[in-house]
């Protein structure tokens, strides 16, 4: 039973459905519907500043009814299945919704059940994770109070939003206990699935350099696959060594889920059907590669770009005008390169912005600075630069 028809329904009210939003309404569209069940809306990127005690959890956070584009129908509730072939949407409620075209953008799930043990120790006893609102001023709680031990940071394998996130707590972490004196006393750790800290030669020698002057342990081709919270040991397989698994005590253990396309999506034709189950697209074109009326964007598509706000603000541009294209019968023309960029914080004062396309070809925007190394002026750029513009311009339509 069809509860409502609109000529594009996007599901998921975050970064990219309302950055599309509000693009599609600019360019003259009138009937935008987005599925999207939450009150509030986050600005993710800076909860790795409120771990590392340089911003607020409450900064980062604004009513859904304040960002949501004046012209757009809010439809409060959550996408559950989605039939393409019969162009329709089902909620978890049963209301039906039926589109000419859809923009499938629900962000990513985090899948804390995958790591053994991990979902029951977070937010005690020195186990916090910045993935979530919550936790983030615990992970700065339990690195204020550190004044000796171990402390292990750790990074999933698989495709994750914000790459650099699991390292750039380390530095902060290291650079407030360098600070406090305490740095020599406390035996650093950073986990790592990955054959170096970046995909980049240049950036990865810069961090392995930062990493070597803070006396982190870097464990490269390796993860934390368990967690004994009664023990305080972190189970770590390393990958490049058969499968061999070695215990890591920990008195603070920052931590983050294994993700994939939420488990809706997983299940549906939209999905690449491999375990990560995102939406299948042409990476160039963000339209689904079986059904031409179905684009995704951000976190759940299968693009494999790095999964940061900034390929969004690259991403919705294209899927607004192919979308445009489509709804006058002519053919994608807009492309998108695969543009990523990854603020990654070096320490209270620095930070280092990594741009790149789907070649690993460095493109930065601000090109008189050396992209591979960290600056003050981009650590200003991620606290008050980067908020300011996701605020007022980009979730705008403007930026």
């Amino acid at each position: 039973m069809i509860t409502d028809k609109h000529q594009i329904v996007i599901v998921g009210g975050g970064t990219a459905g309302i950055s599309v939003a509000a693009r599609l309404l600019r360019r003259g569209h009138s009937d935008v519907a987005v599925i999207e069940p939450s009150e509030v809306h986050y600005y993710q990127p800076l909860w790795t500043l409120v771990g590392g005690g340089q911003a607020k959890a409450s900064t980062t956070a604004r009513p859904e009814a304040s960002v949501m584009p004046a012209g757009a129908t809010w439809i409060k509730n959550a996408a559950a299945t989605v039939d393409p072939d019969a162009n329709t949407v089902t909620c978890a409620d049963g209301a039906a919704y039926e589109y000419d075209v859809l923009v499938v953008c629900p962000g990513i799930q985090l899948d804390w059940n995958r790591t053994e043990g991990l979902a029951d120790a977070l937010g005690t006893d020195g186990v916090s994770s910045n993935y979530r609102f919550d936790l983030a001023p615990r992970t700065w709680e339990f690195i204020r109070g550190l004044r000796s031990g171990t402390a292990v940071f750790a990074m999933p394998s698989g495709p994750i939003k914000c790459a650099g996130a699991p390292q750039k707590i380390a530095y902060l972490a290291s650079d407030y206990w360098r600070k406090q004196g305490v740095l020599s006393d406390i035996d650093v750790h950073l986990v790592v699935p990955t054959p170096r800290l970046f995909g980049i030669p240049a950036i990865a020698d810069t961090l392995d350099t930062i990493a070597a002057d803070y006396g982190i342990t870097v464990h490269t081709n390796a993860e934390v696959t368990s967690i004994d919270a009664a023990a305080h040991k972190a189970g770590v397989t390393h990958t490049g060594e058969g499968g061999a698994q070695t215990l890591l005590p920990y008195d603070v253990l920052h931590t983050v889920p294994r993700q994939s396309a939420p488990d809706w999506i997983k299940s549906s034709p939209l999905s690449t059907g491999d375990a990560g189950g995102y939406v299948e697209i042409n990476k160039h074109t963000m339209q689904h590669v079986r059904y031409p009326n179905v684009f995704s964007l951000g976190d759940a598509g299968s693009s494999p770009n790095s999964k940061t706000g900034a390929a969004i603000r690259k991403q919705a541009p294209v899927v607004v005008e192919n979308i445009d294209s489509l709804l006058k019968g002519r053919p994608p023309a807009a492309s998108y390169n695969g543009y990523g960029s990854c603020p990654v914080v070096t320490s209270s004062q620095a930070m280092l912005l990594a741009e790149f396309d789907y070649d690993l070809n460095i493109t930065p925007s601000l090109p008189l600075l050396d992209p591979t190394k960290p600056h003050r002026g981009y650590w200003y750029l991620k606290k008050y630069g980067l908020p300011f513009m996701y605020w007022n311009l980009m979730l705008k339509g403007l930026a």
